[in-house]
C-alpha cells in the first residue's frame, strides 16, 4: 500500500474554466485529477436534456474538457474522477472512449451509475422519508408520473468508484456521487483503508470537503481587494492534496500560478455549507469537523490534520428537481438627470399594466434597492438598471414583462434603453430520503 498519494482539484462547479485543470495535468505531478461539476440544479437541468434526446444529459462541457485533458492525463499517468456524467453517465463515458480512440489513446473508461431512483421500478414510498419538512418532495416521489417531477438522484458515496478504480479504469465519470466521495475512494483504495474505519473516512472526507471546490481554496471566492486582497487572479490556480495514509494532508497549489492557500482561505472553505460540524453528514461517514486542525508550514501550504467520525447513514439523501413555475423577466436602463425618477415610473407604469397577472412581481433599481431593499435616505447614481421580473404559471404570461419594458421604447419615459427581456421555466430543487440499502450504485466499463 502507498503511503502517500497528490489528488487535484480542476474544477469546482460546471461552468469552471478549464486551464487549472491542464496546468494540474500537466505540472502537478499527480496521481488522480478531480473534476467535481455536479450540482443540484445542474443535476435536474441535466435530466431535462435527457428527456429531449437519450444521447444527451451528461455535462455540457465534457467533450471538450476532456480533449484538452487527455494528452497529459495519459502522457503523466493521471487518473481522472469526474461527475460530468450528471443524468447520464454511461452515455458519457461512451463518448470519452470514442474520444480516446479518435485521438489515438487506448484508455480504460468507466461509468458508475444507479443514483437515479426514478429508474428503480419498484421502490416503495415505505423506502422514503421527508427530509427538513420538504413534504412537497415526498409527494412528488410518491406521484412518479407526476409532470411536475423531472429527477431524483441519490447522492451516493465512494463505493462504485471504488469498483471501477480496481478495474484499472484511467477515467473514472458518474453521476451524483457526493463531493467528497470523489476524493476518498482513491484514498481508500491506494491506502487500503476499511469502509468501516470512520475515523480514517472522516478525516478523508475533511480533505475531500476542503478540495471539492478548487478555486475556492486557492483564493478566488475569498478575494476582496480591499480587506482580502489575493494576487495574480487573472491565472488563478486551483489546488492539489498530498494525503497521507493516516488521513493527513497538505495543501497546495503548482508554483506560478496565482492566488494563495494560507490558514484563511482553508478556513472559509472548512466552513463552507456546514451547518453542524460535529456531524457532517456524508453517504460514507458522518464525520466530525470539531477536531481538524489546520497549520500554515510554508508559503502556499496547509497542513491538515485531525477530523474523524462515528458511523454512516441508513439512508441516501435524495435531490428532487421538479417544474417550479415560468420567470419573465425585463431590464432598462435611463441614465442622467432624473435618471432614479424615471426608472421609478417606468417600473409602476408596467406594475399597474401586468403585475395582476402574476403570482409574485418584483421591482429592482439595481444599485439602489436590489440587494438590501429600500432605505430611508438612498444614494441617488446617475445612472439605473430597472429590473422587472414575476412567476407565472406559463411561458406566455411569463413573455409579458419584457414585451412591457421593451414597449418603454416609444412609450416612455424618456432615454430608456438597453433592453434585455427573458423568460423560461425554472426548475425547483428539494430533497428527500431513501432507504441506502435499495439504491445500488453500478459499475460499466469501455
Amino acid at each position: 500500500m502507498k503511503q502517500k498519494i497528490r489528488i487535484g482539484c480542476g474544477a469546482g462547479f460546471s461552468g469552471d474554466r478549464i486551464e487549472p485543470a491542464v496546468i494540474l495535468a500537466e505540472k502537478g505531478e499527480l496521481d488522480y485529477l478531480v473534476l467535481e461539476c455536479l450540482a443540484e440544479r445542474t443535476i435536474a437541468l441535466a435530466q431535462k436534456r435527457k428527456m429531449a434526446n437519450p444521447d444527451k444529459g451528461y455535462d455540457p462541457y465534457l467533450e471538450r474538457r476532456i480533449e484538452v485533458l487527455l494528452p497529459h492525463l495519459v502522457k503523466n499517468k493521471v487518473r481522472l474522477i469526474t461527475n460530468m456524467g450528471a443524468a447520464n453517465p454511461v452515455m458519457a463515458a461512451k463518448k470519452v472512449k470514442v474520444l480516446a480512440e479518435k485521438n489515438g489513446f487506448d484508455i480504460k473508461v468507466a461509468a458508475v451509475f444507479g443514483d437515479d431512483v426514478l429508474t428503480y421500478q419498484n421502490l416503495p414510498i415505505e423506502a422514503f422519508e421527508i427530509f427538513n419538512g420538504e413534504n412537497q418532495a415526498f409527494e412528488l416521489i410518491k406521484e412518479k408520473n407526476n409532470d411536475t417531477l423531472i429527477s431524483a438522484n441519490a447522492y451516493i458515496g465512494v463505493d462504485g468508484i471504488i469498483e471501477a478504480l480496481d478495474s484499472d479504469a484511467q477515467i473514472i465519470i458518474t453521476g451524483r456521487v457526493a463531493d467528497p466521495s470523489l476524493f476518498l475512494a482513491p484514498m481508500i483504495c491506494e491506502f487500503g483503508w476499511s469502509k468501516d474505519d470512520y475515523e480514517l473516512l472522516g478525516k478523508g472526507t475533511v480533505i475531500g470537503h476542503l478540495m471539492e471546490c478548487a478555486g475556492h481554496i486557492t483564493g478566488g471566492y475569498f478575494a476582496d481587494p480591499v480587506k482580502k486582497p489575493v494576487q495574480d487572479m487573472i491565472k488563478l490556480g486551483h489546488p492539489y492534496v498530498d494525503v497521507f495514509s493516516d488521513g493527513s494532508g497538505i495543501i497546495s497549489k503548482v508554483e506560478g500560478t496565482g492566488g494563495v492557500i494560507n490558514l484563511m482561505t482553508a478556513k472559509e472553505q472548512l466552513l463552507y455549507e456546514v451547518v453542524n460540524p460535529n456531524e457532517y453528514f456524508t453517504p460514507d461517514v458522518v464525520a466530525d469537523f470539531t477536531t481538524v486542525k489546520l497549520e500554515e508550514i510554508a508559503e502556499n501550504q496547509v497542513k491538515v490534520t485531525g477530523g474523524g467520525g462515528k458511523t454512516k447513514p441508513e439512508n441516501y439523501k435524495v435531490s428532487v428537481g421538479y417544474k417550479a413555475f415560468f420567470l419573465g423577466e425585463g431590464e432598462i436602463s435611463y441614465a442622467g438627470p432624473s435618471a432614479f425618477e424615471r426608472a421609478k415610473l417606468a417600473g409602476e407604469t408596467i406594475e399597474k399594466r401586468v403585475s395582476s397577472q402574476f403570482d409574485d412581481f418584483r421591482i429592482d433599481y439595481i444599485g439602489i434597492n436590489s440587494v438590501f431593499g429600500d432605505k430611508e435616505n438612498p444614494v441617488i447614481p446617475n445612472e439605473v438598471r430597472l429590473r422587472i421580473a414575476g412567476k407565472a404559471k406559463d411561458i406566455d404570461t411569463a413573455s409579458l414583462i419584457g414585451e412591457e419594458v421593451e414597449a418603454l421604447y416609444t412609450n416612455g419615459p424618456a432615454g430608456g434603453g438597453g433592453v434585455r427581456k427573458y423568460a423560461n421555466e425554472v426548475i425547483g430543487i428539494m430533497s428527500v430520503l431513501v432507504k441506502r440499502n435499495l439504491i445500488l450504485p453500478q459499475v460499466k466499463i469501455f
